[in-house]
């Protein structure tokens, strides 16, 4: 534990910090709690390293307490797993703590909180408190992350009176809660939920307790389902569907969900779903099956939904629930444009890490002889089925979908750019292709219905600079996009809607973009990868290259690679077993297999892609 005091000695304030049933030395050291006061202006530092498993207790106000250590109490006590927040309210006015409703909202500061007094201890109207700090994020009544993008700045102003012991009190808390960064990432881990769109299924992130919920006393995983059953994201609301029925919850009285002996989850349900048709209650424990399996590494063999008298509704196993969500197919081969640009592809097996088996041209047009052997490809995209590809000529003025199963003439292209400025291409699931002009004069993002149609505009809400870089989701509602202003890259995230999922005639667009990287100062390039995860290589400001794993909201970093400094471009799997392929400045095309060093796969190329 750790002990800080206000002014001299008074009210000295305690947090107790319980790692399993004993205090580590080092802990002890450096200190387990999480805002500091002292003196009338404080800054409240940010927990720095707790361990996840660390339990952080608040302790109620001392008797005599002063203003200044009732505030920064409160602050303190936020950030405990007291059942119910009991010592956070003990800091509020009778009225202000029945009132208090900490899940509505969090919001998450980059650093600490700093408190002023901006009225005098003995005004009439009772002492008042401005607390300030930096907005990194906040996290919705649906647990979304949502990253900050007007400024920054925080501030609240806290209002004290006496109660009828004449003990100083809150009378006016913050709506919810309020935590510095490490103190979010200590209390708080992230998790997917699953939607279906068009038949696929969606990974839509949010973020729950890391042990059981102080409010609802809802173990982790509870707290998951009864997140999915509240229904999507407001970010991603608009593009998918839940086949749980509107009122859906978990039956009364549930704080916890586990597996049993068999490796089944049984989930009960209340009356809201008690006559679903099977069909409807096979693909709602499609949701829930995605959703669990992706929390733990335990395994998951079948997910059982029970009606609210705890008869059986239905259940699937990981096999029906495969046939219910579409998936994209694990991909044969990873491609690249050698140094002769041209489109090749290879295997790269990990089980033969040291006997890989060489790139070949890609069949089709491509290594017919004739007219449509002489094109030089500047990037490319592969189907998810690897039957067609979608070429950009090297010098980036031509669209061409060639085909990867028949010979023949090269096709004449789908699209062309007058300033000869056309990214490199992407496919998503649902076979539309996408494409952008960096033209300076047009710039102007492009998608191709089923790679064989009239290439179509598609309008970017919010669109703030050029695009030089895009990739879509496979499930075809998401795209990122790597944008430049000023001679800075920035990656954002946005949704695509569709006029099939509108009632108007609208045309596809994209909406609400967002951050996806926040912590990079650029970014350099990226790839979609595995569980609705960004594989991003890019720079923090003052650090050098780096490639890492985040989180498609933005939130957080979840990984990072080893020795990636060089990397220049990344490409990325959604299959886990397959490994990353990248393009380093000195060794060219390069692969990391799981849980080994980097190795070269080619002396010369560039532009490597997986399927998508």
């Amino acid at each position: 534990m750790r002990t800080r005091s206000g002014r001299g000695e008074r009210g000295a304030r305690r947090l107790t910090v319980v790692i399993g049933v004993a205090l580590c030395g080092a802990l002890l050291a450096s200190g387990c709690a999480s805002m500091p006061d002292h003196g009338e202006i404080t800054e409240v530092q940010a927990s720095q390293g707790v361990d996840s498993q660390v339990r952080v207790f608040g302790v109620p106000p001392s008797e005599k307490a002063t203003p200044p250590e009732i505030v920064d109490g409160f602050l303190e006590a936020m950030t405990s797993d007291d059942p119910q927040l009991e010592t956070a309210r003990k800091y509020l006015t009778e009225d202000a703590a029945k009132n208090w409703k900490p899940g509505s909202a969090i919001t998450v500061l980059s650093g600490g909180i700093t408190r002023v007094s901006v009225q005098g201890e003995k005004d009439p109207e009772g002492p008042r408190f401005k607390v300030t700090g930096k907005r990194l994020a906040t996290v919705d009544e649906r647990s979304a992350y949502q990253p900050d993008t007007g400024g920054g700045r925080y501030e609240e102003f806290i209002q004290l009176v006496q109660d009828k012991n004449k003990q100083w009190r809150i009378a006016a808390p913050p709506g919810g809660l309020v935590l510095s960064e490490s103190d979010f990432q200590r209390i708080f881990r992230p998790v997917n939920k699953y939607y279906f769109a068009d038949g696929t299924l969606v990974a839509d992130p949010v973020y729950v307790r890391q042990r059981t919920d102080p409010d609802t006393r809802m173990d982790p995983m509870t707290q998951t389902v009864r997140s999915l059953l509240a229904g999507p994201s407001k970010w991603l609301g608009p593009v998918v569907a839940s086949n749980f029925p509107t009122g859906t919850e978990l039956r009364e009285g549930t704080k916890s969900l586990s597996y049993d002996g068999q490796n089944t989850l049984r989930v009960p349900l209340n009356e809201k779903a008690d006559n679903v048709a099977h069909p409807q209650c096979q693909k709602m424990a499609t949701q829930l099956f995605y959703t669990v399996r992706d929390m733990t590494t335990s395994r998951l063999d079948r997910v059982e939904l029970l009606r609210s008298d705890g008869s059986s509704l239905c259940a699937v196993t990981e096999a029906t629930a495969a046939t219910i969500a579409t998936r994209v197919p694990s991909p044969r081969f990873q491609y690249y444009v050698d140094k002769d640009h041209r489109l090749v592809r290879m295997s790269l097996a990990v089980e033969k890490e040291d006997q890989q088996d060489p790139a070949e041209p890609v069949p089709g047009p491509l290594s017919t002889p004739g007219p449509g052997s002489a094109f030089k490809v500047g990037s490319a995209a592969v189907t998810y089925d690897e039957h067609r590809a979608a070429v950009v000529s090297e010098d980036g003025h031509a669209l061409h979908v060639v085909s990867l199963t028949q010979a023949g003439a090269l096709p004449g292209p789908v699209l062309t750019s007058k300033a000869n400025k056309l990214t490199a291409p992407s496919w998503d699931a649902r076979g539309d292709l996408w494409i952008a002009d960096q033209d300076p004069q047009n710039l102007s993002l492009w998608r191709v219905p089923g790679g064989t149609g009239v290439a179509e505009r598609v309008d970017v809400a919010g669109l703030d600079g050029q695009i030089s870089q895009l990739r879509v989701s496979s499930d075809g509602v998401r795209i990122a996009l790597l944008v430049t202003k000023d001679g800075r890259r920035n990656l954002y995230i946005g949704r695509i809607e569709r006029p099939e999922d509108r009632a108007d005639a609208a045309t596809v667009s994209v909406r609400e973009l967002r951050p996806a990287a926040p912590q990079m100062a650029t970014v350099t390039a990226m790839s979609w990868a595995p569980r609705g995860r960004l594989l991003v290589v890019g720079r923090e400001s003052g650090g050098v290259v780096q490639a890492r794993y985040v989180l498609a909201d933005g939130s957080m970093v979840a990984a990072s690679l080893p020795g990636a400094t060089g990397l220049s471009a990344v490409a990325a799997s959604e299959d886990e077993k397959k490994p990353v392929v990248g393009v380093s400045e000195e060794d060219g095309i390069v692969w990391l297999p799981p849980g080994a060093a980097w190795r070269t796969a080619a002396a010369g190329g560039r532009a490597p892609v997986y399927p998508g």
